[in-house]
């Protein structure tokens, strides 16, 4: 009698440090703990959690790492900010393996970006300006190099994140700029006008954020967004594929004719 074959490994049980880290993960997340509040030291903790001060350090370094847990000089511990850039990653992580399509994120990034760059037309200070200046100055410097313009079009979105002066906008824009990124370098390697339409579109954009027209703003995003789209299915792709997956076949098949 043949058997399926296994695709799974044996489950192993969640290392004790790590339970200790999710208990006082959920305590924070909940609001039941709030930022700059105490949770007590090493000590305390392994008294309460009844287990040996080592899990306990682990436990706790690991929410370190992500900015929920702050040490004291007085080797208290208390609630901190979590790090916008850890949070962006793991949310990341989860669109990535609930195999996100680029419709989806299309739609999604749609929005976000007319909330922002309102936001920004209305809240730009005068550095913010002169900083995306900046970056479409060295954009236009690297316009035959996708992969430089890609992660320089992602640095101009995270700025008008940024000027927006909405950290809720800002942070949810963060796990799907992720994603745009490589999205972005392949409709650049596949349509040759891209990189040009790109910089037009960013200096418009920013021309109507200095001029304080939000309606500018909203109607060159819009455009940007709609072009990135269209580049997308230019290039061959189904919208309703997921990303990584796109990403991944394209990259197969450039690497092919030079292997």
């Amino acid at each position: 009698m043949s058997s399926l074959p296994e695709k799974f490994h044996r489950i192993n049980s969640t290392p004790a440090y790590r339970l200790v880290a999710e208990a006082i993960e959920r305590r924070i997340l909940s609001g039941s703990i709030r930022p700059g509040e105490p949770i007590g030291t090493e000590a305390e903790l392994v008294r309460q959690f009844g287990v040996n001060r080592s899990t306990v350090r682990e436990g706790i370094r690991l929410l370190e790492h992500d900015g929920l847990i702050r040490r004291e000089s007085n080797r208290r511990l208390s609630v901190g900010l979590p790090h916008y850039e850890r949070l962006a990653t793991r949310s990341t992580r989860a669109l990535i393996l609930g195999e996100v399509t680029f419709r989806e994120l299309y739609e999604a990034a749609m929005a976000l970006q007319l909330a922002t760059i309102e936001g920004a037309a209305e809240r730009a200070t005068a550095a913010m300006i002169a900083g995306m200046e900046d970056n479409i100055a060295r954009t236009a410097k690297v316009l035959d190099d996708p992969a430089a313009v890609a992660e320089l079009d992602t640095e101009f979105h995270s700025m008008i994140g940024k000027a927006s002066g909405n950290r809720v906008l800002q942070l949810a824009r963060e796990p799907s700029d992720l994603l745009i990124y490589p999205t972005t370098e392949l409709v650049l390697r596949r349509v040759k006008e891209g990189p040009a339409r790109l910089l037009e579109a960013h200096r418009r954009m920013l021309e109507a954020i200095g001029q304080r027209d939000k309606e500018a703003a909203r109607l060159w995003a819009r455009r940007h967004i709609n072009d990135w789209r269209k580049g997308f299915e230019r290039a061959g792709n189904d919208l309703d594929q997921p990303i990584d997956k796109i990403y991944l076949r394209s990259l197969g098949k450039e690497a092919t004719p030079a292997a």
